[in-house]
Parts: structure tokens; sequence; C-alpha cells
């Protein structure tokens, strides 16, 4: 993984919820065909590539359902094309191996108390990764060709595609982003 600007995958749902400054965190373990069968921090930051084929809406709380559909209605696999348009800068990865600890930040994502607890479950031994992200929107969206390469249950892929050095801006205030970091961090310590 040496050539191009890196991604991490994942869900579309979740990526506007970040763009739109409705979370900053992000609940990895690790994709399946994932090298070392585990989640690892491959850079602080990353460009975010949105994913469509596997997300689901019973694993969404109510009020993030409607942009899922929103997500699915603007993507065609057909079209051979994804629309890249957030990049990310991590604050903390906190490893995470409680459901209490889970529960205490359920106010501070989209997915359910069931999608939460499944991801902590899979590969039991394996904590759970809360990624907090500081994330930056792209002034215009930046669309890439969709390759086979981008494709299968990981987490990390190098796009084959130039990606703008700048024109993003933060989608939330530093004071802001300060403040929900460190109520997210407490949580999780407690």
């Amino acid at each position: 993984m040496d050539n191009g600007p890196i991604a991490l995958k994942e869900w579309a749902v979740a990526i506007r919820a970040l763009a739109e400054g409705r979370q900053i965190v992000l609940l990895r373990k690790g994709g399946i065909v994932e090298e070392t069968k585990e989640f690892r921090l491959e850079s602080p930051s990353f460009w975010l590539y949105p994913t469509f084929e596997h997300q689901r809406r019973e694993l969404l709380k109510e009020e993030a359902q409607p942009t899922l559909a929103e997500t699915l209605e603007e993507w065609s696999a057909e079209a051979g094309l994804t629309e890249i348009g957030c990049y990310a800068e991590v604050a903390a990865d906190i490893e995470v191996t409680s459901q209490e600890q889970l529960n205490r930040i359920r106010a501070y994502h989209i997915w359910t108390d069931h999608f939460a607890e499944e991801r902590l479950k899979w590969k039991r031994q394996k904590p759970l990764h809360v990624l907090l992200l500081r994330i930056y929107k792209l002034d215009a969206p930046v669309s890439v060709p969709t390759l086979d390469s981008y494709s299968g249950c990981k987490s990390w892929i190098r796009i084959e595609s130039e990606l703008p050095e700048s024109g993003k801006r933060p989608v939330m205030d530093e004071a802001r982003f300060e403040r929900i970091s460190q109520e997210i961090k407490t949580l999780l310590a407690q």
C-alpha cells in the first residue's frame, strides 16, 4: 500500500454524518480480508471512501435512516465513479473492550446499540477501535473511477487518482470539536 492517496472505506451514510458534523466517531474492527485480521490505523490522516453495499437500515438509529435512503439514491453501481468529498485527521484511536463503554457513547453516533454490540463481539479477543476524527470537507467533491481493486471487505485502499491538497475546510469549529472529543474520551475512560 504505497502508491496514491490513502483512504478508509466506510458506509456512505456514516461519511454523510461526519461531513454534516453530526458525529466525529467511527467504530472499526477491521475488514474480513485484512492482512492482519484486525484493524490497524494505517495513517493519522486519510480520505474517506464511501461504500454502499453493506449499509443496513435496521442498524441505523431512526433519525439516520432517511440519510441512508438519500445516499442510496445518489449512488449507481453502473456509473463507475465514486465521489470523494471528505478528508479526516485522527484525534484519538481509543480501544474499547466492553459493551458498557459503548453504551455510554450511544448518543454520539448514528448506529443502533445492536450494531455497536455486533462490532464489539466480532473477533471478541480484539478490541473495537473508536476513532475520533476531525473532518474536512472538500469545496468541490472529486469523482474517481471505481476500480475492482477497491472492492472487498478491507478497511484501507490506495486511490489511483489525484486528490486535491487544498480546497478543504473543517466541518466543525475547533472549540466544538474539542468539547465533543473530550466528552467522548471522558465517557470511555469511566
